[in-house]
């Protein structure tokens, strides 16, 4: 089995974890990598933006002259797209971009991204990510002191001094460990696991 240190948020080497390799150590399958994010992304446009046509803005249908001997071109009511206040012709409608994805494929990207971040040594894991108080100082201080910028942090449970110590840091993001998702690890890159958070990984993506 594979195995990673674990740390202390001082960088002091507390132990040793070994790591389930049907989860991260695995093949990297690149497809199901680049599907996940498709689906991903797509399920995160909205699709509500919408214009009026012709039968929905408000205005009477009535013909605005007679159809013949005016010298004009013919028109059926004022709501038509040429009438100022008339419907929009052609214009975007609200619909759906969800994409879908199943489960075993699903997990399945998961484990290959986890694959490709521990074997490019990006994943950090420390005993546990306490911080006594809400300090935004103190939490930049532990990621100095592993050379980390940009990096998503995953919990096991709740957490809230070190949440709200992290929400105003630049490429950061916490996630708890359901939340963990394909695009987000190969978006951030670097990922800081705390033990607890590794174990309920593996328990929902083994095999």
């Amino acid at each position: 089995m594979a195995t990673i240190d674990i740390y202390d948020i001082g960088k002091n080497k507390v132990g040793e974890l070994e790591l389930n390799d049907s989860v991260f150590n695995c093949e990297i399958k690149k497809h199901l990598i680049h599907d996940a994010v498709k689906v991903y992304l797509a399920n995160r446009r909205a699709g509500t933006v919408a214009v009026k046509n012709r039968s929905a803005v408000a205005g009477s249908g009535k013909k605005p002259f007679r159809q013949k001997g005016t010298g004009q071109a013919r028109q059926g009511c004022r709501r038509a797209p040429q009438y100022p206040g008339g419907g929009v012709a052609f214009g975007p409608q609200a619909k759906t971009y969800n994409l879908s994805m199943n489960k075993k494929a699903r997990k399945a990207a998961m484990r290959s991204a986890l694959s490709f971040i521990f074997n490019e040594n990006k994943m950090t894991v420390l005993n546990q990510f306490d911080l006594e108080q809400i300090s935004t100082k103190s939490f930049v201080t532990v990621l100095n002191g592993f050379d980390i910028v940009k990096s998503l942090v995953i919990i096991d449970e709740p957490n809230i001094n070190l949440e709200l110590s992290a929400r105003n840091v630049k490429h950061i993001k916490v996630l708890k460990a359901e939340g963990l998702n394909v695009y987000d690890m190969l978006n951030y890159k670097n990922i800081i696991f705390t033990e607890a958070a590794v174990r309920k990984v593996e328990g929902a993506l083994q095999l």
